[in-house]
């Protein structure tokens, strides 16, 4: 009996030992150590400064076939690392601003042409005449040099710069010069097996225009469909993006290129429709980052042999030659950069240090021209020790650079401009018939990212005998807020609170969070009781003497194409104006959109002077506009998927004009397709007029009851009007 438990004990032994047999079969097996890997590489080596970067590399080095041989390369671990890559240059393409891209699509380039040529004008005479290769096999090897891969994006992503104009040129010029890289490779491997003729160019040209023509006309429109009937599925979104992601990246290895190239397109395709601030983009950045692209790094690791140095004088001598030329390239292509643009020194380190590392698209190159025959296993050896250096000196000056760049920009702000940066507080009163949702997805586009304060939804009950039993639900009913701004990383306080009249607790529950900004819905319908008295927001609007929003979204802020701004005469004089202004250009560059403004003369010029300084990377173009009497002139210029912006003003402001009041419900009823925000600036506290006492009580209160009884009577006259009279238009003041 003890003979056969022993047996029993000895052979599961074995059997257990057997399932750690390297390399690794059992694929949960495989994934866990990666996934572990993943987890704990980074935190052990976080107190030495190593970035995380290097050490996932260094990762796949120790646990790949050259290292302990614990998990092989098989068809699993490609899969994923090729997601990983394809991962980055979506990114890449999604975190792209364009309109930065727009205005500085000549320096990338430029940049696209020093980092191509100044790499390939050192490589070949230094492979051709030191290394002593034959011409095709030296062009080739050279070519190796131009090219490079984005392996330290992720660090000026995660450090908040990749709106910087270097890192901008930096994106524009990868895809430009790998793009030339691998068309030059698909040409010196046909000239080299006798196969380059005229079918070659027509079947590239072909297949390049018709990846192009799908990519930004079919696509973005299929988008925009898919995002609409499906609003309320956001799993769907991920899966539908994550769909042209990959179909992109087939049409583009169908076309000849790289499928690195169509990722990057895919991403550049759908940039207008996915904000930087939405829970979309959240999850594309979570998953990328916790998952795929860790997994790709370790992937790179895995191929390096670090064993080359052990193989002789040659192989030592051909990869010490290969990565200095690779790094002294790169180095000179970002110091011609700086010199060309007047960039600064860490501008200029930040550009080395995203453009130096050579990863995928490097090995690739190699692989081809040793399959071909073309290179030998010394270049193949050589090239593997290059990729290990350039990723661990462009990681290292990358986040040394970023992380100055950080810290240049928190100098240069002021003590006021770090307060109210910090502390901006937006308010939210949840309507009662809206589409609350559409609101909260603005307010988190609009707030500025580096205050920590979060924003403040709440709802005004009336203070009824069934006020404490209606609180509870629509506390429950506000807590889905929470989970729609977590998705987005932002965060959402809710309070229920009850008042006689609800204007009032707005604008009391606005002032006790001390707002900066009250987002209002746009009310659907309007009663008899509140054209006479006027509107609920007509009375927060007048007792508050912060900046006011009043939005209708009937479609989702991302379908929207062109950003329309109406500014009446001398709007850019109010107090708040570069409070609004900045808000709506915020919202333009995270929606990548084109700002329109309908200004008169003066106020063109005072805003472009004010342009010159800020706001370089918005496109803007401006309509000579003065005849606000016959203010539905403006909708000949105006389409269906325009936002339109209408910068009011409240009684007694310098730009106020008796027309803004009745331009809302000119918008509502002539504009009824169109997402709608009327803007009330913020202004000077000493001019709120609200009666706390008879001392205020002066002629001034007697001349507004007066405009008071005008209003009413002729609100009187509007409800009673028929639907086909033509509308009222009120003159100006003088």
């Amino acid at each position: 009996m003890p003979t056969n438990k022993n047996t029993f004990m000895n052979t599961y032994i074995e059997y257990f030992l057997n399932k750690f047999d390297t390399p690794l079969q059992n694929p949960v097996l495989v994934f866990s150590l990666i996934l572990f890997i993943i987890l704990v590489s980074p935190i052990l080596l976080r107190r030495f400064n190593i970035p995380g970067i290097i050490v996932l590399i260094i990762s796949g080095v120790i646990i790949g076939p050259n290292g302990f041989n614990l998990i092989a390369q098989n068809s699993a671990v490609e899969l994923f690392s090729t997601i990983g890559l394809l991962y980055i240059m979506f990114i890449a393409g999604l975190d792209l601003d364009l309109g930065d891209f727009r205005a500085n699509r000549y320096k990338s380039l430029l940049f696209g042409v020093f980092t191509f040529a100044i790499p390939l004008a050192i490589g070949y005479p230094v492979c051709f005449y030191f290394l002593g290769y034959n011409s095709d096999p030296s062009l080739l090897i050279a070519s190796m040099f131009a090219t490079h891969t984005l392996i330290a994006y992720p660090i000026v992503s995660k450090l908040g710069v990749s709106k910087n104009q270097a890192v901008a040129i930096t994106v524009g010029g990868t895809i430009l010069t790998d793009t030339a890289v691998l068309i030059m490779l698909s040409v010196i491997v046909g000239n080299h097996q006798g196969s380059l003729d005229y079918t070659f160019w027509i079947r590239f040209g072909i297949s390049l225009a018709l990846l192009l023509l799908i990519m930004f006309k079919i696509v973005p429109l299929l988008t925009k469909w898919f995002f609409q009937k499906l609003e309320s599925e956001k799993h769907s979104h991920y899966i539908f993006v994550l769909a042209v992601l990959f179909f992109a990246a087939f049409m583009a290895e169908v076309a000849g290129l790289e499928p690195i190239i169509g990722a990057f397109i895919a991403g550049l395709s759908l940039n207008k429709l996915i904000p930087q601030s939405s829970a979309l983009m959240n999850r594309i950045e979570f998953i990328g980052n916790a998952l795929f692209i860790p997994f790709f790094l370790i992937s790179v690791g895995m191929i390096v042999d670090v064993s080359v140095i052990t193989h002789g004088y040659t192989a030592l001598l051909v990869a010490g030659t290969l990565t200095l030329v690779a790094i002294a390239g790169k180095w000179l292509a970002a110091l011609f950069t700086q010199l060309a643009f007047r960039y600064s020194r860490i501008q200029r380190s930040l550009i080395f240090g995203l453009s130096s590392s050579h990863a995928a698209a490097t090995l690739a190159i190699i692989m081809v021209g040793h399959r071909a025959g073309m290179i030998d296993d010394n270049v193949l050896n050589g090239t593997v020790i290059l990729i290990l250096v350039t990723c661990i000196v462009a990681s290292m000056v990358t986040e040394k650079a970023a992380r100055k760049i950080v810290l240049a920009g928190a100098e240069t702000d002021t003590d006021e401009s770090k307060h109210d940066a910090n502390c901006e507080r937006l308010v939210l009163p949840v309507p009662p018939d809206l589409n609350f949702e559409k609101l909260l997805d603005l307010a988190i586009l609009i707030k500025n990212k580096k205050s920590t304060m979060p924003i403040t939804v709440f709802s005004v009950l009336p203070n009824s005998k069934d006020a404490e039993h209606d609180l509870l639900p629509v506390r429950k009913k506000m807590e889905s807020y929470i989970k729609q701004a977590s998705a987005s990383e932002s965060q959402v306080q809710i309070r229920a609170t009850m008042d006689y009249n609800i204007p009032s607790g707005i604008v009391r529950t606005a002032r006790e969070f001390m707002a900066d900004i009250i987002i209002l819905g746009w009310s659907r319908h309007i009663g008899l009781i509140d054209k006479l008295m006027g509107e609920t927001t007509d009375s927060v609007i007048n007792n508050s003497d912060k900046m006011v929003l009043m939005c209708k979204l009937i479609t989702a802020p991302e379908v929207v194409k062109r950003i329309v701004l109406l500014i009446p005469p001398f709007g850019e004089k109010e107090h708040g104006f570069v409070q609004w202004f900045d808000k709506v250009s915020k919202l333009a560059q995270e929606l990548s959109l084109p700002i329109t403004l309908f200004c008169n003369h003066r106020s063109q010029k005072d805003i472009i002077r004010m342009l010159k300084k800020e706001y370089s990377g918005l496109t803007f173009n401006f309509r000579q506009f003065d005849d606000w009497e016959d203010f539905l002139i403006v909708s000949r210029y105006i389409k269906s998927d325009d936002l339109i912006i209408l910068a009011s003003a409240r009684k007694g402001s310098v730009s106020y004009i008796n027309l803004l009041e009745q331009l809302p419900f000119k918008l509502e009823k002539h504009f009824t397709e169109n997402n709608k925000i009327v803007i009330y600036p913020q202004r000077y506290e000493s001019s709120l007029t609200i009666l706390q006492g008879f001392d205020d009580l002066s002629t001034s209160t007697i001349s507004k009851g007066l405009e008071s009884v005008q209003k009413m009577g002729k609100n009187i006259g509007s409800i009673f009007k028929k639907e086909h009279d033509t509308p009222d238009y009120d003159e100006a003041e003088s």
